[in-house]
C-alpha cells in the first residue's frame, strides 16, 4: 500500500499510485484473426476476442491479458490491474481499482497533487466510462479531492470529507459519521460525468496538525456504502467501469476493418476513436466473423408481443391472428372480429354464424350452392333427372372454362397479391401518417399521394445511377414526375423505426412553408415503407461548397447571406409555424443550396414538434457530433436553445471553412472552443479562413462574436432564433446602406443589435464561457 504526504516528495508518491489503478498496456503484435488454440477464459472470467493472452490472439497493443493460473485471476497488461469483466458488446471492461491512501502530517492546509491514468498508453485503448456512473469517493476527516481535466485543467469534479468536533462534557471527539451513508461527514462522492483516460488529482487538508488522519480515494462504479468500521478498516479496492475503443480514429462509413461480422456497424464514441457494434435486431460479438447473431424477439420477453409473433432476420412481426384484430403488443389487445355484422364484407350471403377467430356461413334450408356469391344459394329440386342433367352440363361447363381461361386467371392472381401486398402497405403506413397528422391537425390532401407506378417510372425503377445522395434516414433518386424535376428519399432498411422516421417528417414539413425550407411535394404509401417526394434543389449542399477542393470557396456575402436565410427558417420553425418544431440537427450538409445559392433547410426526420405551453421536451439524444448542444447531450432536455447552438457551429464553419467534427486543435481543442479562445485572445485572424480576409469585411468580428454567444455553455445565456435572424438582417442593411450610398446609417433604437454586436462586452463574456467556474456550476447542477 502506498501512503503520500504533504512534502515536496509526496506529489510524486501520489501520482506512482494513482497511476497504478490502469497500467500502460503491453506492446503486441495485432492479431489479423483469431486463432482457434487461443486461451479464452482465465477462471471463471471470459476471455473473447480483441482481446487475449498469447500473442497473436489479440487486436492490438493494449488488448493482451495475464491470467494467473494459480489463483484464477485475469489481469490488464503485465498483471499489475485486475480484470473483473470484459463487457465486448458494451466496449467496457470493468477492474479492481485499488485505494489510495493519503496521509498528511504536515498540519492545516497542506496539499498533495497527482495523476490518475498516467500509466495508460496515449491515445488510447482506456479511458474512464462516462456512461456507467463512475464516482470519486473519499474517506476520511478534514481533506478535499478535485478531479481536473489535465490539458485545460477544467474542473470535472470535486468532494470534500468533513469531521466535526462534537464536545460530550469536557471531552471532544471527531463525529465521524453514520453508517450506512455517504452525506460528505466522514465520507463523500460525487460523479464523474466526463470520460478520460488521463485525470490530475489535487487534495487539500484542512485538519489540524493533532488528528494525524489516514484518508482513502476511490475511483468506482459501485454505489458506496458504509459499514460500522468502514472508516477505519476501508477496503483494499473497489470495482471501476472504463470504456475502450477500438480505433483512434473516427468512421467514415458504417464498415471499419475491425468490424468483421457480417451484421456490424462501426459508430464514434463520444470521447474518442470509434467502436463496433451489431446492428439493431443482432447482438454478440461483432469484431469476429459471424459474431452478430440474430435476435429470435419471439423468445425474448423483453420485445412485447401477446398473440402470434413471426421472427425475422434482424427483426420480427408481431400481428393478431386471423379473425381477430387491434394492437398485438398488448395484452387482450386482439379482439374477435364479429364478420356477421358485416357478413357481406366477408362474402358470406347465406346465414352467418360467429366463432371465435372465425366464422361459419351456410345456406338455409331447402337451398344448396355457394355462399360466397351472391345469389349462390339456390332452391333443391326435387326431379333426379334435371339434377343428373344440370350436374352434367354445369360439370362440362366448368371445364371448358377451366381449359380455355386457366392462364388468365393465373395472370389475375397474380396480379391480384401484388396489388393485396400494396393495400396492406397503403393501409398501415396511411394508418401511420393520419395519426400523426390528424394529432397535429393537418389536412393532406389525395393531390400528396403518388403511386408505387409514378414513382417506378420517374426513377427508372430506383436505378442507381439515379442516387444523388443519402443521409441518416434514407437514400434520395432524382426523379421526372409531370415534367418536373424532383428529389425522391427511400428508406435504407426495413424497421418500424426508420417508418417512423419518415412519417415524422411527412407530419413537420406539411405544416411548414417557408421559402428557405426544402418543400414536400408528396409521398407514396405503397410500399414497406413510405416514399418521400421533395422539389428538387440543384446545386449540392453547404458542405460540399464550403468544403470543396480548392482555396476559392462561397464569397464572404454569399456567406452572411445563407446564414441570415438559416436563420429565418430557423426563427419560423421556433416561432411562426403553428406548432413550434425544433430541428434538432442543422449542419452544413443538412443546408441545400439551388442555382441562385438560396439556402433550403432539409432532413427533418429526427425534429420533433413541441407543445405551445411548453419550453423544451426530453427525448432519446440525436444529432451529429460536433454541432451537438452539449447540456442536451448530457440531460437529454431539448428546447430552442439547442438549434441555436448548431447554427452557431454552422457559423463558426462559415467563417473558417473548417469541419467541426473533424477538427482538432495543436492542444486538442474542438473547433468552438478553439475558435471562442482565439477570439477573447484577439487572435480571431488565426483561424478565419483566408479568402475571408483578402475580402476584407468589416463584419467578420461582429459575426465571430455572435457565434460565440450562440455557443454559450449555457442554454438560458444564448441568444433566440429569432435574436440572431435580426441581428444577421441588421449587418446586411448596415452593408446595403455602404454599398449604396458611401455612408452608414443607422437607427438609434436598434436596442437588438447594440446588444447582441458589443465586440468587447461578448468577447469579454465569451472568454468566460469554458472557465472553471461555469464549470463547477454545470457539475453543482447534476443530481447526487
Amino acid at each position: 500500500m502506498e501512503k503520500i504526504g504533504s512534502s515536496r516528495g509526496a506529489s510524486a508518491a501520489f501520482a506512482a499510485v494513482i497511476s497504478s489503478l490502469l497500467l500502460t498496456p503491453l506492446v503486441a503484435t495485432a492479431g489479423a484473426a483469431d486463432p482457434s488454440n487461443c486461451t479464452r477464459s482465465c477462471g471463471d472470467i471470459a476471455i473473447p476476442y480483441p482481446f487475449g493472452v498469447e500473442p497473436g490472439c489479440y487486436h492490438a497493443a493494449g488488448f493482451n491479458l495475464t491470467c494467473n493460473n494459480d489463483h484464477k485471476k485475469l489481469f490488464l497488461g503485465d498483471g499489475t490491474v485486475q480484470v473483473l469483466e470484459i463487457l465486448v458488446p458494451d466496449n467496457r471492461v470493468r477492474i479492481n481499482s485499488r485505494r489510495v491512501v493519503l496521509d498528511f502530517y504536515g498540519g492545516r492546509n497542506a496539499t498533495a497533487n497527482g495523476t490518475w491514468g498516467s500509466g495508460l498508453p496515449k491515445g488510447g485503448p482506456y479511458m474512464l466510462s462516462q456512461s456507467a456512473e463512475n464516482s470519486l469517493v473519499v474517506v476520511g476527516c478534514g481533506v478535499r479531492v478535485d478531479l481536473r481535466a489535465v490539458e485545460q485543467d477544467y474542473l470535472l469534479s470535486s468532494c470534500t470529507a468533513v469531521c466535526p468536533i462534537v464536545f460530550i462534557g469536557s471531552e471532544y471527539s471527531l463525529d465521524r459519521g453514520q453508517a450506512g451513508k455517504c452525506s460528505g461527514i466522514g465520507c463523500c462522492y460525487s460523479n464523474i460525468a466526463m470520460g478520460s483516460s488521463v485525470y490530475n488529482l489535487r487534495v487539500s487538508q484542512y485538519v489540524n496538525q493533532r488528528y494525524e488522519l489516514s484518508n482513502s480515494v476511490y475511483i468506482t462504479d459501485d454505489v458506496f456504502n458504509i459499514s460500522q468500521d468502514m472508516l477505519d478498516r476501508n477496503p483494499e479496492a473497489l470495482p471501476a467501469m472504463l470504456d475502450w475503443t477500438i480505433s483512434n480514429s473516427i468512421c467514415t462509413t458504417d464498415v471499419a476493418p475491425e468490424c468483421r461480422s457480417a451484421n456490424s456497424v462501426c459508430i464514434d464514441h463520444p470521447s474518442r476513436g470509434y467502436v463496433c457494434s451489431c446492428s439493431d435486431g443482432y447482438q454478440g460479438n461483432p469484431y469476429i466473423v459471424g459474431g452478430c447473431q440474430d435476435i429470435d424477439e419471439c423468445k425474448s420477453q423483453i420485445y412485447p408481443c401477446y398473440a402470434e409473433c413471426k421472427n425475422s432476420i434482424g427483426s420480427y412481426i408481431c400481428t393478431c391472428p386471423s379473425g381477430y384484430t387491434g394492437n398485438a403488443s398488448m395484452p387482450n389487445g386482439c379482439k374477435d372480429i364479429d364478420e356477421c355484422e358485416h357478413q357481406e364484407a366477408y362474402s358470406c350471403y347465406g346465414i352467418c354464424q360467429n366463432l371465435p377467430g372465425s366464422f361459419h356461413c351456410q345456406c338455409p334450408d331447402g337451398t344448396y350452392g355457394n355462399t360466397s356469391i351472391k345469389g349462390g344459394c339456390i332452391p333443391i329440386k326435387n326431379s333426379f333427372t334435371g339434377l343428373s342433367i344440370g350436374l352434367g352440363v354445369g360439370g362440362g361447363t366448368s371445364i371448358l372454362l377451366l381449359a380455355l381461361g386457366g392462364p388468365y386467371i393465373m395472370r389475375k392472381v397474380k396480379l391480384q397479391k401484388v396489388t393485396k401486398v400494396k393495400q396492406k402497405n397503403f393501409k398501415q403506413n396511411h394508418g401511420l401518417l393520419l395519426e400523426q397528422l390528424i394529432a397535429h391537425n393537418t389536412d393532406i390532401g389525395e393531390r400528396m399521394i403518388f403511386t408505387l407506378r409514378d414513382i417506378e417510372k420517374a426513377t427508372d425503377n430506383f436505378d442507381k445511377a439515379r442516387v444523388i445522395g443519402g443521409g441518416g434516414h434514407g437514400v434520395v433518386f432524382k426523379g421526372i414526375i409531370d415534367l418536373h424535376v424532383v428529389a425522391i428519399k427511400k428508406s435504407k432498411i426495413v424497421v418500424q423505426r426508420e417508418i417512423s422516421e419518415f412519417i415524422n417528417e411527412v407530419a413537420v414539413l406539411s405544416k411548414v412553408n417557408h421559402r428557405n425550407v426544402v418543400k414536400l411535394l408528396g409521398c407514396c404509401l405503397e410500399t414497406e415503407v413510405p416514399l418521400l417526394v421533395y422539389e428538387f434543389v440543384s446545386n449540392g449542399t453547404l458542405c460540399h461548397h464550403l468544403h470543396g477542393e480548392g482555396p476559392i470557396s462561397l464569397s464572404w456575402d454569399n456567406r452572411m447571406r445563407i446564414a441570415n436565410e438559416v436563420a429565418k427558417a430557423l426563427s419560423y420553425l421556433h416561432s411562426s409555424a403553428s406548432m413550434p418544431i425544433f430541428h434538432r440537427d442543422i449542419k452544413s450538409s443538412n443546408i441545400l443550396l439551388d442555382d441562385a445559392l438560396t439556402a433550403k433547410v432539409s432532413d427533418f426526420g429526427a425534429s420533433r414538434y413541441i407543445p405551445i405551453d411548453e419550453t423544451g421536451v426530453t427525448t432519446v439524444v440525436q444529432g451529429t457530433m460536433g454541432y451537438l448542444d452539449p447540456m442536451y447531450y448530457y440531460t437529454g432536455r431539448l428546447t430552442d436553445k439547442s438549434d441555436v447552438f448548431s447554427f452557431g457551429v454552422l457559423l463558426v464553419e462559415l467563417l473558417t471553412r473548417k469541419i467541426p467534427y473533424v477538427y482538432r486543435s495543436l492542444n486538442d481543442d474542438g473547433l468552438v472552443s478553439h475558435f471562442v479562445l482565439l477570439l477573447t485572445e484577439g487572435k480571431l485572424l488565426d483561424i478565419i479562413d483566408p479568402q475571408l480576409m483578402e475580402e476584407e469585411d468589416a463584419e467578420i468580428q461582429e459575426v465571430a462574436t455572435l457565434a460565440a454567444m450562440c455557443t454559450k455553455l449555457k442554454g438560458e445565456d444564448r441568444p433566440t432564433m429569432r435574436e440572431v435572424e435580426m441581428a444577421l438582417e441588421s449587418l446586411l442593411v448596415k452593408k446595403i446602406q455602404v454599398t449604396y450610398h458611401g455612408t452608414l446609417t443607422t437607427n438609434g433604437g436598434d436596442e437588438t443589435t447594440a446588444h447582441y454586436m458589443s465586440t468587447n462586452q461578448d468577447t469579454e463574456q465569451a472568454s468566460r464561457q469554458y472557465t472553471m467556474e461555469e464549470e463547477m456550476l454545470l457539475s453543482a447542477s447534476y443530481p447526487r
